[in-house]
């Protein structure tokens, strides 16, 4: 059984969650209920879940404050929440789970399967993935400077400015870092390009993503390549040529 405490101050919210728990996820013990970061704390210290459900915005402060009182992280999270931008992009970099209100039971299902699944492996060390939602919500940027990147052997945490580009595997993504480093994830190109757009990576070819940052030039020849800061060159699409001239211009 995964025992869960529930963090939510809407009444009719939490009872919606009990409902969809009982319903579609019978391994979920409900341990304890609470309305506030204050009797989320006692709740979490009371009852030691496996997971909590944690709303965002409270009477008492949001859940990222819940987050920064508690010590010794022995439960994993799934965030529960209206829409907010910034907050789901921060979720999202530190590879944490969250469900928007609404919650769809489909969603809630995967989202606990993945708990299930967390619990019964050697790479899931959470204080990592909290640091890092913490540490891109103190930073209070319109964007996330820092990211979590799991291999099968450990997790990374990465930030940002240090990855140069992005290359397809299959259905994996290859990451290649400014210090000569490179890892292997489990997420295609496109799921990257999603999280990382706004951090100004392009996608020139459906095989390659780059920071725009580490653009050092275009070479026409050749059908056009895209010159890099670590002296690759990466080839760029017929049809995505004019965008990325337009691009590489304006930098």
């Amino acid at each position: 059984m995964v025992k869960a405490v529930l963090i939510e101050d809407e009444s009719k919210s939490r009872k919606a969650l009990v409902s969809l728990l009982n319903r579609y996820c019978t391994n979920v013990l409900i341990n304890g209920e609470a309305d506030s970061v204050k009797t989320g704390i006692e709740q979490i210290r009371l009852h030691k879940p496996d997971v909590i459900f944690l709303d965002i915005q409270m009477p008492d402060g949001s859940g990222f404050k819940l987050l920064e009182e508690v010590e010794n992280f022995g439960f994993d999270i799934i965030f529960t929440t209206a829409f907010d931008q910034f907050a789901i992009k921060a979720i999202k970099y530190s590879a944490l789970d969250y469900l928007l209100k609404p919650i769809v039971p489909q969603e809630l299902i995967e989202a606990v399967k993945k708990v299930e699944e967390r619990k019964l492996s050697r790479n899931s060390d959470i204080n990592k993935n909290i640091d890092v939602l913490l540490d891109n919500i103190k930073a209070g940027s319109t964007e996330p400077h820092k990211i979590i990147l799991s291999t099968a052997e450990k997790i990374h945490v990465i930030k940002v400015d240090d990855i140069i580009r992005c290359e397809s595997d299959n259905y994996y993504t290859r990451f290649f870092f400014t210090d000569g480093g490179k890892l292997l994830i489990s997420k295609t190109l496109k799921e990257n390009e999603n999280l990382l757009r706004d951090h100004k990576f392009i996608r020139p070819h459906k095989s390659h993503l780059v920071n725009t940052k580490y653009i050092k030039g275009f070479m026409k020849n050749d059908g056009g390549f895209i010159v890099m800061s670590d002296g690759n060159k990466i080839p760029v699409s017929r049809r995505k040529k004019e965008s990325v001239i337009e691009i590489i211009n304006n930098l």
